[in-house]
């Protein structure tokens, strides 16, 4: 039954990917699908990036033990703010503004917004250096999940995602993962669906679950009865990083805020907004809330020795064949839709951005995309490879990288991004200064925790206080550095500024 279910998975995802290779033979249509993409496929896209294994069964586990039912107000934030505000804030300027760069990448959009190649190179050594362990930790969530269901090595498991979406990414490139995207999406939103109800009818339905939550004790997180089926949890301020982490962080990610570089129209946007919102109220939400009663589940695990990610699947192990099923393709669309999003990021960003500007500046448009095709495969074998070393080795490093690099990247970009498409005044002093900062301040964390105060030395609120210092930094350097010529940004923002029945930065129009 299970291996019927994912051979039929697996077959549609090859189809598709086979099926769209006749749009991926240039650079724009490999990487950003010919800028053509439209409402539901770029919402799904979107959502499908944001939300993966990691959160199904990392972070809802951890931080729905930890903070109970409270751990729902996560899901909110990445609903409204990660989503809702992204698109609102973000999305029309973007689009709008790459196309008039005619940039494909984030380190392409910083290079020509601020007419520097070293920034454009710094972008894409920081997106390697941080996207390539983060493409690792995809894989963890689904280990104790296969080991559930299947009697096979983890090792199998990691080598048929690798191939699968290599095989997909590379023949179709970013519309097939599009495509593929809103397939695994609605596995998703279905899948995630029936197995809240599941678990929750496994404990006597909602009412005697929040009842059973509200008896459980925990003597070493706080003395408060009921505390963890309380409206904020027994620890707000962490919680509170972690909703700004989560949240706010995707608007600095470059493969969240690619998708918007491949918008096709107004019409795309206003959809997509409505989509993507409901999309991440229904997934990040779910999950949250699903992981906020793992405490009910305490007597199949010790958290103390298994680890936060033992916390869903124990909840999801007494659950019939059909459902187990379910929840591993779910999970393994949440990984795969997460994986090719981050391997099309790295691998045009290492082509286009570092070796186009390096070691090969007259590399032919064909040329390039066969070297970013090449890239694919070499990405998505190191972060199996790493996985299977984390997994065959305990290997930790490699863990405490990954939960850094989100901080590190969102750190590094979110705030000079946002600058450099709202204001003119953002000089290239205050992109780098950004850069140190977010990127440093996380290596930091990882490197030399001790050294840091005791609110900084969890990575969470390290990457979520790095995100929100850019917002002062830039604006800060930008005072007191030189400012940018004005008539090369009277040039740039003048894209905005083109007549429809209402500006551009408006609506983009038809």
């Amino acid at each position: 039954m299970k291996i019927l279910m994912l051979a039929a998975y697996f077959a549609v995802l090859l189809y598709i990917g086979f099926k769209c290779r006749r749009g991926a033979n240039s650079v724009d249509g490999f990487v950003l699908g010919g800028r053509s993409v439209g409402a539901w496929l770029t919402a799904f896209a979107y959502g499908t990036s944001y939300f993966s294994a990691v959160v199904f069964v990392g972070y809802a586990g951890q931080f729905g033990w930890k903070y109970g039912i409270a751990a729902t107000w996560a899901g909110i934030g990445n609903a409204l703010v990660g989503s809702l505000l992204a698109w609102t804030v973000l999305g029309r300027r973007t689009r709008l503004l790459t196309q008039h760069l005619d940039a494909s990448t984030m380190p392409e959009f910083f290079g020509r917004r601020f007419d520097s190649r070293a920034l454009k190179l710094a972008a894409s050594v920081i997106i390697f250096v941080f996207l390539v362990p983060y493409t690792a930790s995809l894989y963890n969530g689904l280990s104790r999940l296969f080991g559930m269901a299947f009697s096979i090595d983890y090792t199998v498991c990691i080598a048929l995602m690798s191939v699968l979406t290599a095989v997909y990414v590379i023949a179709g490139g970013y519309l097939a993962t599009a495509i593929n995207d809103f397939i695994q999406g609605v596995i998703m939103l279905f899948g995630l669906v029936a197995v809240i109800a599941a678990v929750i009818a496994s404990k006597g339905g909602l009412t005697a679950a929040l009842d059973g939550l509200a008896r459980v004790n925990d003597a070493s997180v706080a003395t408060t009865p009921g505390i963890f089926a309380s409206f904020l949890g027994p620890d707000p301020l962490n919680l509170l990083f972690v909703v700004v982490l989560t949240s706010l962080g995707t608007w600095g990610l470059p493969q969240m805020v690619q998708k918007f570089y491949a918008i096709k129209n107004e019409g795309a946007i206003r959809k997509g907004t409505v989509i993507s919102t409901l999309f991440a109220f229904v997934i990040a939400g779910g999950c949250y809330f699903l992981g906020g009663f793992g405490r009910l589940f305490g007597d199949r695990i010790d958290v103390a020795k298994e680890g936060f990610d033992a916390v869903i699947p124990a909840m999801l192990s007494n659950l019939g064949p059909w459902l187990i099923a379910l929840t591993v393709v779910l999970v393994l669309s949440a990984s795969m839709s997460t994986l090719s999003s981050l391997v099309i990021t790295s691998s045009s960003t290492l082509t286009s951005d570092f070796l186009k500007e390096t070691c090969a500046k007259k590399m032919p448009p064909n040329r390039e995309v066969l070297v970013i095709r090449a890239f694919v495969v070499v990405f998505i074998a190191v972060s199996a490879v790493l996985a299977a070393v984390q997994y065959k080795s305990s290997v930790t490093f490699i863990a405490q990288l990954m939960g850094i690099s989100w901080g590190a990247l969102a750190g590094s970009f979110l705030a000079p991004f946002l600058y450099a498409l709202y204001w003119k005044g953002t000089t290239r002093a205050s992109c780098w200064a950004s850069f140190a900062f977010g990127s440093g301040l996380m290596i930091v964390n990882m490197a030399a925790r001790g050294s840091l105060p005791a609110i900084l030395q969890s990575p969470i609120n390290c990457g979520a206080v790095a995100m929100l210092a850019g917002f002062a930094i830039v604006p800060a350097v930008s005072a007191v550095t030189r400012a940018p010529d004005r008539r090369f940004t009277d040039r740039l923002f003048e894209c905005y500024e083109r007549p429809h029945p209402v500006a551009a930065k408006t609506a983009l129009g038809d």
